[in-house]
C-alpha cells in the first residue's frame, strides 16, 4: 500500500493488504492483561519510533499510558531486534534494513472509567490512546486492528468500519480516528434504534435498573433537540456506550460514540435519572462542540505532552449549560426541575472560594495541572471551567436574547461556529470565538470577557435575569459561619476543607485533622451545623482536633452566617415584558 494520506473509508471496506495491522488479544481475562501484537509490513526505514500516548482527547490530563505497558518485544522472523527506550513513552528499533516488523507488548487493563483500559472475566473495554502505539511518520496511514476474543459468545463493539471477509477486523482511517473509537468486548447488551434516518446503537455493560425503552425514548428526544439546532447530524451511525458500576460517574465524548459510566441503580430515582439525561446531552452536545468545533490548540493532537487552550470555558462551559437546557426542551423534565438544578450549579459555583482567585481562562490553561489534582486547598484557589464556564454562557445567552428580544440567542452563535470552523474542522483563535459572539450579540464584548474571563470580578447574575423575570435569592442560615466542612469516615470525623480567612483558618485548624469536640462535648458530621446554631457569631469556642495524631485545643471567633443555598426564583409583579422574555427562554 502507498503510505500517505488515507481516503475516505464507508462503513464496510474490502479486504486490502494493510501496513500497520494490530491484533488485541485476552487470552486470560482475568489477569488483566492485554496481549497487543503489531504487524508492520514493507518498513523502509532504518528506525521504527514507537511513541504511546500520554494522554487522550476530551480528558485533560497527562495520564501516563505507558506506565501499563510491559513485556515489550520487537522480532523480524522470529529473530530479536535491537531496541531502546528514549523516553518515558517513547520506543525506539533498529530495524536493521528488515521490512517486516513484529511489535509485541502486554497492557495491564484494571480500571474502569471512561478514559482508561478494563480486562476481567465479564469484558473488555480499551480507548487508542491507552493501548495503541503511535507511528509519528505515518499519522495518517490506515491501521487495521483485530480482536481476538477469549470465548466465542463474546462480541465486539466499536464505530470503526468492518474489514469484509475477516472476523472481528476493523479499519481505521488514521490514528486520530484510532484513539477515538472505543472497544468494548463481552456479552454486552446491544440495541439499535434510529433518528433522523440514521442509525445509533446503544450497548449497555453491568447490571442495574435500567428501564431500557424509556431510556432510548428519551436519548432520542435528546438527538432530535441538538440535531435541529445545528441543522442535522453530522455522522453516518452513533454509539452510545454505557458502562453500569457501584459508584461511578462521567462520561467521554468521541466524533461517533461516546462512553459513559453511571451508578447500576441510578435511574429509578426521578432525579438521578435526570442526572444521566444530563450526561447524555453532554456527551452528545460534544460531537459538535470540541469534537468539531474545537479551539486552534486543539485542531492537530500532541499527544506526547499537554495541549494548552485558555478556551476550555467554552468546550467544557457551555457544553454543561446546554446539559441542562436540552433535557428541558426535549420534554424530559418541566422548567421547575431545570430552575431547581440551575440552582445547585449556581449554588456550587457561588460557594467556591476559587472563583474569587482564578480566572476562567486561566483555570481553562491549568486544566492540566489543576482540574483533575484537586487538593485540600483547591476550592480556595481554583475555580472549575465547567462551572464558571456554565455561569458565563448563561449571562451571554441572557445578554444576547435581552439585547434581540429572543430574536437571536446562544442557539445562534452555536450554529454559526459550526457553519464557520465546524463542518471543516478548521480550529478558532480565542479570539475568533469572542467575534463570532459579538457578531451574534451585536455588541463588543470586550469589557465582559476583561471583568469575567480573563478577570475575577463576580458575575452579576441578577443583572441578566431580571429581564427574564428571575432572581437569584439567597437562602436563610441560621448558623454563625465557622469555614470548615467535615465528613465521617470509618468512625473518625475528617476536616476535608478548611475555607481561606474562615474563622476556622485564622484559629490555625487544617484540613485532614480529625475533629472531636465543641467546648469539650464530642461532635460529629452530621450533628456540626445543628451545634453551630446554639452560638451567636462574635462567640468564642473551643474545637478539640488530633492534628497529626496530636490532640489540640483551638480558641475560634465565630463570623457572621454565610449563605450556603441559593435559588433562581421569580420577580414579583412581572411585567409583560418579563413574562414574554421568560416564555421566550425556556418555553413555558
Amino acid at each position: 500500500m502507498t503510505l500517505g494520506t488515507a481516503p475516505h473509508l464507508p462503513n464496510s471496506v474490502k479486504q486490502a493488504t494493510a501496513a500497520i495491522n494490530y491484533q488485541v488479544a485476552m487470552p486470560h481475562p482475568e489477569n488483566h492483561l492485554f496481549e497487543v501484537t503489531l504487524d508492520l509490513v514493507d518498513y523502509s526505514s532504518s528506525t521504527l519510533d514507537l511513541k504511546m500516548p500520554v494522554w487522550t482527547p476530551g480528558s485533560y490530563l497527562v495520564r501516563e499510558y505507558a506506565k501499563h505497558l510491559q513485556d515489550f518485544s520487537v522480532t523480524s522472523d522470529d529473530k530479536a531486534l535491537n531496541w531502546q527506550k528514549i523516553s518515558k513513552n517513547h520506543w525506539q528499533v533498529d530495524t536493521n534494513g528488515v521490512s517486516e516488523i513484529t511489535v509485541k507488548y502486554r497492557i495491564f487493563a484494571n480500571e474502569l472509567t471512561v478514559r482508561t483500559n478494563h480486562l476481567d472475566s465479564t469484558h473488555g473495554y480499551f480507548n487508542g490512546a491507552a493501548i495503541f502505539f503511535r507511528i509519528p511518520e505515518f499519522d495518517k496511514q490506515p491501521i487495521r486492528v483485530n480482536i481476538e476474543t477469549p470465548k466465542p459468545e463474546w462480541q465486539v463493539t466499536t464505530t470503526l468500519p468492518i474489514v469484509e471477509g475477516q472476523k472481528n477486523t476493523f479499519i481505521a482511517a488514521d490514528f486520530d480516528t484510532l484513539v477515538d473509537s472505543p472497544f468494548e468486548i463481552g456479552t454486552h447488551q446491544l440495541y439499535d434504534f434510529e433518528v433522523k434516518g440514521k442509525p445509533h446503537q446503544l450497548a449497555i455493560y453491568g447490571k442495574g435498573n435500567v428501564k431500557v425503552e424509556l431510556l432510548i425514548e428519551d436519548i432520542k428526544k435528546v438527538i432530535q433537540v441538538e440535531a435541529d439546532m445545528f441543522e442535522g447530524l453530522p455522522y453516518k451511525r452513533y454509539l452510545f456506550l454505557l458502562h453500569l458500576s457501584a459508584q461511578s460517574f462521567g462520561g467521554l465524548e468521541h466524533k461517533d460514540s461516546c462512553s459513559l459510566i453511571y451508578r447500576r441503580f441510578g435511574f429509578s430515582d426521578r432525579d438521578k435519572y435526570e442526572r444521566f439525561m444530563q450526561l447524555v446531552a453532554h456527551e452528545f452536545f460534544h460531537l459538535w462542540n470540541v469534537k468539531r468545533i474545537r479551539p486552534k490548540e486543539l485542531e492537530v493532537f500532541d499527544y506526547d505532552q499537554e495541549n494548552y487552550t485558555p478556551s476550555l470555558w467554552f468546550c467544557e462551559g457551555t457544553t454543561s449549560y446546554y446539559d441542562l437546557l436540552i433535557p428541558l426542551r426535549a420534554g424530559i423534565y418541566d422548567v421547575d426541575s431545570y430552575l431547581k438544578n440551575l440552582s445547585k450549579e449556581i449554588t456550587r459555583y457561588l460557594t467556591t472560594p476559587g472563583r474569587k482567585v482564578q480566572p476562567v481562562a486561566e483555570s481553562s490553561f491549568d486544566a492540566w495541572i489543576k482540574l483533575y489534582r484537586q487538593d485540600a486547598n483547591s476550592p480556595n484557589s481554583q475555580i472549575s471551567y465547567y462551572l464558571k464556564g456554565e455561569m458565563i454562557t448563561l449571562l451571554l445567552d441572557l445578554l444576547i436574547r435581552s439585547r434581540h428580544k429572543n430574536q437571536r440567542s446562544l442557539d445562534d452563535v452555536m450554529l454559526k461556529l459550526w457553519q464557520k470552523f465546524g463542518e471543516d474542522e478548521i480550529g478558532y483563535t480565542a479570539n475568533e470565538l469572542k467575534q463570532v459572539i459579538e457578531s451574534v450579540a451585536g455588541t463588543d464584548l470586550t469589557e465582559f470577557f476583561e471583568r469575567y474571563i480573563r478577570g475575577r470580578e463576580e458575575l452579576p447574575f441578577n443583572e441578566y435575569l431580571e429581564p427574564f423575570g428571575l432572581k437569584l435569592v439567597a437562602d436563610k442560615v441560621d448558623e454563625p459561619f465557622l469555614g470548615i466542612k467535615v465528613v465521617s469516615n470509618n468512625g473518625k470525623e475528617s476536616i476535608k476543607f478548611v475555607e481561606s480567612d474562615s474563622p476556622a483558618q485564622i484559629a490555625g485548624i487544617d484540613a485532614g485533622d480529625e475533629l472531636l469536640a465543641i467546648d469539650g462535648i464530642k461532635v460529629t458530621a452530621n450533628q456540626l451545623s445543628e451545634r453551630l446554631q446554639d452560638y451567636q457569631p462574635q462567640d468564642n469556642i473551643e474545637i478539640t482536633v488530633f492534628h497529626q495524631d496530636e490532640l489540640r485545643s483551638y480558641s475560634v471567633t465565630l463570623a457572621e452566617p454565610r449563605a450556603n443555598k441559593y435559588r433562581v426564583a421569580a420577580v414579583e409583579n412581572l411585567s409583560m415584558a418579563q413574562k414574554e422574555n421568560f416564555n421566550q427562554f425556556l418555553g413555558v
